[in-house]
């Protein structure tokens, strides 16, 4: 190595540490290291001031040193007791320090510092595309406090539908194929993927945003990784506290919205939303250099009123609290052993007040009940880490989550309303009660209704996910050879289900005569679902040269998936996933990064996919007739069945039979991507990259409902067998891969035996495809007094299934969406996605003005989401008749010959005449995506902030989101037509969410 370049990568390594980085080598998920050059024979020593920690080794002959597993925070470097050097370590990443002498030279050559305003060093051991921010930078930017706020300022990430919440799709994926973890803990709610663990905010230390290209020690995620250091206690005793205010005074309203007649629908001026939360903390040393506490507390209110839609007939106020809390503690057990240990709650209670309105007015009339639920729950985690010697470093670490989703009812009158999972008995409560009779007969009778049903389906009360974990790492440097290689394992349970308040739900109507009759439908869900989940990996980051090197890894995962009767109904074992690439210093001097990936990851299916379709399940309808109405329930008086009853779905309470809820050859759902990109230094504060991305969706895991295949299938196999429609051996719905041939075992005739039929592909579904392309462009720049980072990304996401949820319609039942249920739900279907944001611009920095004040900016430019045109499908091939030929369709006499399919307004056609467009003949087939694209956004968020110098500690801040309070719509309600007629309906193109309004957030902080 050169002497110009030794001198060049020292000085770089003075830098500030990296904070915003385009790609890193996955290192570990909690910790970084600091490796180098120097002599062979030489001792290197790292030291952590703050903490006393202290590790010594001896450079090998080879001249290569590494120090591996090391807490995140500020490390000084000597050799042979002298030539300190000061390092950051931030998660995931290794700092370079090197002690290189000139050939044959037994001193040290000189080092330049260089000051605190340069940039980074390139990392160039990387291959991943990685962005880290540190709680110092968040704070300094206008942003929210929660974890996907952050991850959306890291290139190639969109903000997902607002029908899954606050959730973000990394490079095209779905907003449920990412995962989450906290100090190396999986929080990722596996039940739907819809939602993970969260510390309080302000104890995260850093977040590591993976965007793609991760280790194989990373899997079972599609899209993401976002992985989250806490702080933790030094020698140093610190403590304060801070005050987050957004009052409502100061928020703008939201867009009303209206029907395509003009007519208001949703009036928002009323609503009102206000949120404050206060938190303290203290750390320090209970043991100096030993034994370390970090503790915070967190408490948040939470106040918002929703008149809503002018045509309900409710409207809600809903008060949230979460008393949020974390403990770190650290015990450097000696200089070569280190426990940790972490327990935080991220508990949220919700309570939603309903009220009664009349329809077409804003009011807020009788107190109808309250919904009260509770989200999240405790984790705990413990890892263990060991130097065993000067190469090689182990971690062991056990963690154990609870995530509670259960709800429970209040009547105005007091009475409870829960669900115990007991799914002949049902809810207790009120059922709902609809009157499908005509005007005349109601003005003869009166109307029925219910005034005790508080209008909602009702979670199990007792409704929870506990996930247990354990993992095992190893880091081992083998001469040119960085070898990692582990193995984790993960228990996941759910206990889930829902039903209809009541037990039922009641519909009325008329038979004719005067007479009436009443239909009972009974929905009930309920039962104890588990994940098995393992993998192992082995990873080499291999120096070929100086300056060339290539990371290959491997993983393998298991995955299985069992029912409510305990059986396994999905069972996948060893899933290749082979991971390569490399990383060129080109120069090297660490300022010019050539580098590549390529790699498969595969998604194990959620628990959710049981609830229903696995375990039993009831949905009956039975229809009777009747005496008399109770005034206050509505339900029917002395009910006598007419004999109409059935099961739908042969859900009928009873067990399914595992073996045939799924393909007996079903793969994972899994990915392969390639990344290509380039890194440049240009000059001392400014660095800037490219990439080029390229997703490839190869299989996907959904449910076909189209029983018919099978029954052709069995036909054409075995022409003398006459199927029967049976019960648990025959589920009307199947997980299998689309487009590839199934194999499915069946009890065809309802005598417990199970045959093996296979359905080729042809007749169940195309192919699942999505493909993603895209080019970042990313730079960071770091000067004296201003740090301003960005990207731009032109991304395409194409193909015919968005993955585990359905946007277009706001459908989260994950892994089992309607894309593939029957043939015709697929035709057209291959287009631009949801999440293809063609154009995204993202800048964040801020300017210290002076010692005191200081400004913030967030600036994101996007353009919209691809639209879609969902019409009905006419199963009735006949035309319509006009009787009188006068074109009028509508008259007495006239036939339409309608019979909807019963997905409704779920097909890429819509209607172009008056009738809507019932017939092939009068039809527009409108592929996906090509209805036009939402506009253009654009968002700029800004802060200032005062720290006066004469109260050191003290920090005053003001955050405007939305400056300019563009208000963009952000998604519409995409079905153009109504099932029961097929006529255009008035709700196409209504808005379903608008970009946030402007709002302000004031700080106030002190630190000690």
């Amino acid at each position: 190595m050169s002497n110009r370049h030794t001198l060049r990568r020292s000085a770089l390594c003075l830098a500030l540490g990296l904070c915003f980085s385009a790609g890193v080598q996955a290192q570990t998920n909690t910790a970084g290291a600091v490796a180098g050059q120097a002599a062979s024979g030489d001792t290197i020593t790292i030291e952590n001031p703050a903490t006393g920690f202290s590790r010594t080794i001896t450079v090998g002959a080879d001249g290569n040193y590494r120090f591996s597993q090391l807490p995140v925070g500020q490390y000084t470097v000597t050799r042979n007791g002298a030539n300190p050097r000061n390092v950051t370590v931030n998660v995931g990443t290794a700092a370079n320090v090197d002690y290189v002498t000139a050939a044959g030279a037994n001193t040290l050559d000189t080092v330049t510092v260089v000051g605190t305003g340069a940039i980074n060093p390139i990392d160039v051991s990387s291959v991943e595309s990685t962005t880290i921010l540190t709680a110092e930078q968040i704070a300094k930017i206008p942003v929210a406090r929660d974890t996907t706020s952050v991850a959306l300022l890291a290139p190639g990430t969109v903000r997902g539908d607002v029908a899954f919440g606050n959730l973000a799709s990394f490079g095209g994926a779905s907003v449920s194929e990412n995962q989450y973890f906290i100090n190396g803990f999986n929080i990722t709610n596996s039940f739907r993927n819809l939602n993970f663990g969260a510390v309080p905010f302000e104890a995260i230390a850093e977040q590591q945003i993976k965007t793609g290209g991760y280790g194989a020690e990373f899997g079972r995620s599609l899209g993401g990784v976002v992985n989250q250091i806490t702080k933790r206690g030094t020698n140093e005793f610190h403590a304060g506290g801070n005050l987050f205010w957004l009052p409502e005074d100061l928020r703008e309203d939201t867009p009303n919205t209206y029907l395509k007649n003009g007519t208001l629908r949703e009036d928002n001026s009323h609503d009102t939303q206000e949120n404050l939360t206060a938190s303290v903390w203290a750390s320090g040393a209970l043991i100096k250099d030993r034994l370390f506490a970090y503790g915070l507390i967190s408490y948040g209110v939470g106040d918002a009123d929703a008149w809503g839609n002018v045509a309900s007939v409710g409207n809600t106020h809903t008060e949230t609290e979460d008393p949020t809390w974390l403990l770190k503690m650290d015990w450097n057990i000696s200089d070569d052993h280190a426990l940790e240990f972490t327990a935080f709650s991220d508990t949220t209670e919700t309570e939603i007040d309903i009220y009664e309105n009349r329809p077409g007015v804003i009011e807020r009339g009788p107190f109808v009940g309250t919904s009260f639920a509770e989200d999240g729950g405790e984790n705990y985690i413990l890892k263990y880490t060991g130097y065993l010697t000067d190469t090689l470093t182990l971690s062991a670490l056990y963690g154990y989550g609870e995530f509670s989703r259960g709800q429970r009812l209040r009547g105005a009158d007091g009475t409870e309303v829960t669900y115990n999972g007991n799914i002949q008995a049902g809810a207790t409560g009120c059922p709902a009660i609809a009157d499908g009779r005509s005007a005349a007969r109601q003005a003869v009778t009166g109307t029925y209704g219910s005034n005790c049903n508080l209008g909602l389906n009702i979670e199990r009360t007792d409704s929870a996910d506990t996930r247990k974990q354990f993992r095992i790492d190893a880091e081992w440097q083998l001469g040119d050879h960085l070898l990692r290689f582990g193995y984790d394992t993960e228990d996941y349970e759910s206990i889930a289900g829902e039903a209809r308040q009541g037990g039922s739900s009641w519909t009325y109507f008329e038979v004719g005569g005067g007479v009436d009759n009443v239909q009972q439908t009974r929905v009930a869900q309920g039962a104890t679902l588990n994940i098995e989940q393992e993998a192992f990996y082995i990873q080499d980051s291999w120096n070929i040269t100086d300056n060339f090197i290539a990371y290959l890894g491997a993983r393998w995962d298991n995955f299985k998936n069992i029912n409510g009767q305990g059986e396994a109904y999905v069972d996948i074992k060893n899933q290749f996933g082979p991971r390569l690439g490399f990383s060129w210093d080109v120069n090297g001097d660490s300022t010019f990064k050539v580098f590549g990936n390529a790699g498969r990851y595969a998604l194990p299916l959620t628990a959710s996919v049981a609830v229903r379709g696995a375990s039993a399940s009831i949905l009956s309808i039975e229809t009777f007739s009747f005496s008399g109405v109770d005034p206050n329930t509505g339900v029917p008086i002395n009910p006598v069945s007419n004999g109409d009853f059935m099961y739908l779905n042969a859900e009928f309470g009873g067990a399914k039979t595992a073996a045939t809820i799924a393909a007996q050859n079903l793969e994972p759902m899994y990915q392969d991507e390639y990344i290509l990109g380039f890194q440049k230094q240009l000059g001392d504060h400014f660095s800037l990259g490219v990439r080029g991305i390229y997703r490839d969706l190869k299989t996907a895991i959904d449910d076909t409902c189209d029983y018919t295949a099978v029954l052709d299938a069995i036909a054409e196999q075995d022409p003398d067998l006459v199927p029967v429609i049976p019960g648990a051996g025959f589920p009307y719905c199947r997980l299998f891969n689309p487009g590839k041939d199934a194999i499915f075992l069946t009890d065809v005739e309802n005598d417990g035996t199970l045959r093996s039929y296979t359905i080729p592909a042809d007749r169940l579904s195309p192919p699942a495809k999505r493909k993603y392309a895209a080019v970042e462009f990313f730079f960071d720049g770091n000067w004296d007094k201003v740090f301003l980072q960005g990207s731009y990304t032109y991304a395409k996401s194409k193909g015919n299934t968005e993955g585990g949820v359905k946007s277009d319609i706001g459908q989260d039942d994950v892994n089992v969406t309607q894309d593939f249920d029957y043939p015709e739900l697929t035709v057209d279907t291959y287009g631009y996605l949801p999440n293809d944001r063609r154009h995204t611009l993202k800048l964040f920095g801020n300017y210290e003005i002076s010692e005191q004040w200081s400004v913030g900016g967030n600036l994101l430019v996007q353009s919209g989401r691809p639209l879609n045109c969902f019409g009905v499908l006419d199963r009735n091939p006949l035309p319509p008749v006009d009787a009188n030929g006068d074109g009028d369709f509508n008259d007495p006499g006239d036939a339409r010959n309608y019979s909807p399919h019963p997905y409704g307004s779920s097909f890429m056609r819509c209607g172009t005449t008056a009738l809507g467009g019932l017939d092939d003949n009068t039809v527009v087939r409108r592929p996906r995506g090509t209805a036009g694209r939402l506009p253009w956004t654009t968002t700029l968020d800004v802060n200032v902030a005062y720290r006066p110098t004469f109260a050191p500690g003290l920090q005053f801040k003001v955050d405007i989101f939305n400056v300019f309070n563009s208000r963009k719509v952000t998604s519409v309600n995409e079905q153009a037509e109504i099932r029961a007629s097929g006529l255009p309906s008035p709700t196409h193109m209504v808005p379903f969410s608008f970009q946030a309004p402007r709002s302000v957030r004031f700080m106030v902080q002190y630190d000690f």
